[in-house]
């Protein structure tokens, strides 16, 4: 038996701490689906910036090019660069050797959803197509925890979301396009985004917003769908255009949730992005193995347990799959999957620099 409780202290001590003050209540996730890190840390590319192919209208976002790379990348961003750059941590500029990759083969829209919210990655997932996912994810394990039951919900504008998170198995509240085959929904009529049956971004934050004011859920997750509509239409400007929107109503919310008691210093925003893009001037409208760098994403986080690193300059490599753990830490909750490949948090999100190992951050991230 002294055995056995020396073995368990050993155990235990051995554990990486998260944080001895633990304060987050609340969960923000938002997703720019195919926003590249390259816009996201150096603003407009020069390169589609001034193709007549690209973007033939270049007047209608003048106020996006600036000759300095610092310049752009706020100017397109203003909430990332003035706010979360100073009060939390953004991950995935390569050029400082920091990395943030889709472990998923595929590099598209429903592997890179499923490996953010399961954790794992399925090979089996390698479609687009409107098929329930049979892996259990983090938004269904936090909704059955007692205190979360019910203050879990999910808004977004594609509506192959639904199928990602299996919300018609798991209950967790659900709106989008397509959302009377899942749970109540509002459904917009609003397609002014693109050609296809979808509604616009600005829709979905609008549902988003006011579920957040009238039902304060504990988790909330926004999925916007402009940026990689735009993109494989070949319209950089409105790329350019919806990705400072998506920054506008970003903001929106962080700024509501810090007046209302019940969400302020107790409110975790959590945003990334489900796959990269091609990097090349002629392959990034598209995405996929075919298309190099479509593996390359980013993340940002901003909160009371997050320290204010700002930008991340240290050479490491984290993945798409250790979303899910983080996420569930963030909430004071260790979340477990079938699969003994789940990917681990990432520690440097809610820990100080100090608290850690000298090779823990490293390890996080294979």
């Amino acid at each position: 038996m002294k055995k056995n409780i020396l073995s368990i202290l050993f155990a235990l001590a051995m554990m990486p701490v998260i944080s001895q003050t633990h304060q987050t209540e609340n969960l923000l996730i938002v997703t720019l689906d195919g926003f590249r890190w390259q816009e996201f840390f150096s603003g407009a590319d020069s390169s589609l910036f001034f193709n007549q192919r690209y973007t033939p209208d270049a007047s209608r976002v003048s106020e996006f090019w600036n000759a300095d790379s610092d310049q752009r990348r706020e100017a397109l961003l203003p909430f990332f660069w003035n706010v979360v750059a100073q009060q939390g941590q953004l991950y995935g500029n390569r050029n400082y050797g920091n990395k943030v990759s889709c472990a998923n083969p595929y590099w598209f829209s429903y592997p890179g959803y499923s490996e953010m919210f399961t954790g794992v990655v399925d090979r089996h997932m390698a479609s687009n197509r409107k098929v329930m996912n049979p892996n259990s994810n983090v938004l269904e394990f936090i909704h059955q925890q007692n205190e979360f039951e019910g203050k879990v919900a999910a808004f977004s504008t594609w509506d192959v979301i639904p199928y990602v998170l299996r919300t018609s198995y798991n209950g967790i509240h659900v709106n989008t396009m397509k959302g009377k085959a899942f749970n109540d929904s509002i459904i917009s009529e609003d397609t002014s985004q693109t050609d296809k049956d979808e509604r616009c971004d600005e829709s979905t934050f609008t549902a988003a917003f006011d579920f957040l004011k009238q039902q304060q859920p504990r988790v909330l997750f926004l999925s916007l769908d402009g940026t990689d509509e735009h993109s494989h239409a070949g319209r950089y400007a409105d790329y350019l255009i919806y990705a400072h929107k998506a920054d506008q109503m970003i903001s929106e919310l962080w700024n509501w949730v810090q007046t209302q008691e019940r969400y302020k210093d107790k409110t975790t925003l959590l945003v990334t992005t489900d796959h990269g893009r091609g990097k090349g001037r002629n392959s990034w409208k598209t995405h996929g193995r075919w298309a190099a760098g479509s593996n390359q994403i980013w993340m940002a986080v901003i909160g009371p347990d997050t320290p204010a690193l700002g930008e991340m300059k240290t050479n490491a490599h984290y993945f798409q799959k250790q979303t899910a753990k983080t996420a569930a830490a963030f909430l004071g909750l260790e979340y477990t999957h079938s699969s003994s490949a789940v990917g681990e948090m990432i520690y440097p999100m809610m820990m100080k620099q100090d608290h850690l190992t000298a090779n823990k951050e490293t390890a996080s991230a294979k």
